[in-house]
């Protein structure tokens, strides 16, 4: 499954990609979930829950699908 996640802002971490994306409920289970899955940033594995990421980056878990990191731009049209 492959799904954009839209900015809101400059940034977002990486606990708060999973769960816009409804990967966990809530953000105290993101640490968790990082522990027991693998999660790939831009092909590279990750374990920080506060890993800043930016537009165009790709994010990759296993068994759950590749997720984009979209810039909403200011007129709320998708760059």
């Amino acid at each position: 499954m492959k799904e954009k996640i839209f900015l809101t802002s400059e940034y977002m971490t990486l606990g708060q990609m999973l769960k816009e994306a409804s990967i966990i409920s809530s953000g105290g289970q993101a640490k968790w979930f990082l522990a027991e899955n693998s999660v790939f940033v831009d092909g590279e594995l990750e374990n920080r829950r506060g890993r800043k990421l930016y537009g165009s980056m790709m994010i990759e878990i296993p068994s759950y699908g590749t997720y984009f990191i979209a810039k909403q731009a200011q007129n709320d049209e998708v760059e």
